[in-house]
């Protein structure tokens, strides 16, 4: 018996090894290292794709084509900015991007009596951000660098040749390091110029990420003028009034005889400009000129308040040479709203432009209230309806018939 119990024990045992041996093998076969572990617990590397310091730089930059042919790498999620130039902080409002600005030029900053911008109405913290450099794009490069934008949106000056804007935009990138995208402001006064201002909204969504709302400023600009233009496209010639607008601020304030020939609230609503013949963005005309034309119905841009005695609205009333104007004895003088104030506010070109059709052509605009038709348009550029605000500046006498 003690034999046979020796015997199994040792089968015992020898089982219990076997077992042991196979285990210990199977985890050699069925398990990594931790350092063979550690080469494959990246796929994107196994795969080919770089994760390295440098690629993951490279790939948050983008590259930019500005307005003016420049190429730019900027950083793909901009979110400081600082504009240069007349009408660039404008935009950039348009945009619903405001929130990105750490720094604006010496005009942004000025505590005026009148302010006739809409978008710094609707935005005074602008006032305290600190300063660029100087207004219309003389920036200081030294001012630049201590603020530390991550791109700077240049608008060019209007004007100016091409070559040169870009010159400017290279030079102060190279001053201080920073990306700037430059662009030329355009207008909506006649195609060419509304394509330029229409790829400047774009360079400057694609810039900060505003891509969808660049489109939704651009459609609704598009469906505005198709809607004016459509109210009066069948009024025949020989209907369609004549008229004039005057005291255009063009750089600041201006008499009666400073016009726009290419006046376009008169475009979309198919008004005879007696001043059309011009050819001129802004053009001065001479008084006898005005006479000659005897408009219907004469606008003044109640920026000419600015120069004392009431401006383009004091000359109607005293100059002898004009008191005559059958628009001035008929009473068919009205105030539209300032557009020109460092360089073009579109939002109160739109809104005048219904005023002016309503007051043409009442039976074609008779849904339209002026008044309420502008806050729904500054309301969408600039985020505020401030309408009564921006009036008021110029003692209320935008979008009425003016006493003489």
């Amino acid at each position: 018996m003690k034999t046979i119990s020796s015997v199994k024990f040792k089968k015992i045992i020898f089982i219990g090894m076997l077992i042991l041996t196979l285990i210990a093998s199977s985890g050699c076969t069925g398990e990594s290292s931790p350092a063979e572990n550690a080469e494959h617990e990246n796929p994107a590397e196994d795969a080919g794709t770089a994760t390295g310091t440098d690629e993951l730089t490279e790939s948050a930059e983008k590259t930019v084509t500005d307005g003016f042919g420049r190429t730019v790498t900027i950083p793909g999620n901009v979110e400081s900015v600082v504009c240069s130039g007349a009408g660039s902080l404008r935009y950039l409002v348009y945009l619903q991007s405001q929130d990105l600005v750490v720094g604006v030029d010496s005009l942004e900053k000025q505590e005026a009596e009148i302010e006739g911008r809409p978008y710094a109405l609707a935005n005074p913290q602008l006032k305290d951000y600190p300063l660029i450099g100087e207004f219309r794009g003389k920036d200081d490069p030294e001012k630049v660098i201590d603020i530390g934008p991550q791109l700077v949106l240049k608008a060019g000056t209007t004007g100016q040749a091409p070559a040169a804007n870009a010159a400017e935009a290279d030079s102060l990138q190279e001053k201080t390091g920073v990306p700037v995208i430059s662009f030329p402001y355009g207008s909506l006064n006649n195609e060419e110029r509304k394509a330029e201002m229409y790829s400047s909204l774009q360079i400057m969504g694609e810039a900060v990420g505003k891509e969808e709302r660049a489109e939704e400023v651009i459609a609704y600009i598009d469906a505005t003028m198709e809607d004016l233009k459509k109210r009066t496209a069948d009024i025949p010639e020989s209907e369609r009034k004549n008229v004039y607008v005057g005291g255009v601020s063009s750089a600041g304030a201006h008499g009666i005889i400073s016009t726009e020939p290419a006046y376009a609230p008169f475009l979309w609503v198919n008004a005879n400009n007696v001043a059309a013949g011009m050819g001129a963005d802004h053009a001065d005309i001479a008084k006898e000129a005005l006479v000659d034309w005897d408009p219907e119905y004469i606008f003044i841009d109640i920026g000419t308040l600015q120069l004392g005695n009431e401006g383009a609205i004091g000359e109607l009333k005293t100059d002898s040479s004009l008191t005559g104007l059958s628009a001035v004895k008929n009473g068919n003088v009205y105030g539209v709203i300032p557009y020109n104030f460092y360089s073009t506010n579109y939002e109160s070109v739109l809104a005048n432009a219904y005023f002016v059709g309503k007051v043409l052509y009442p039976d074609r605009f008779e849904d339209i209230d002026p008044e309420a038709k502008a806050d729904e348009i500054y309301t969408f550029f600039v985020g505020k309806p401030v309408f009564s605000d921006l009036n008021g500046q110029y003692k209320d006498t935008g979008f009425k018939q003016i006493p003489l």
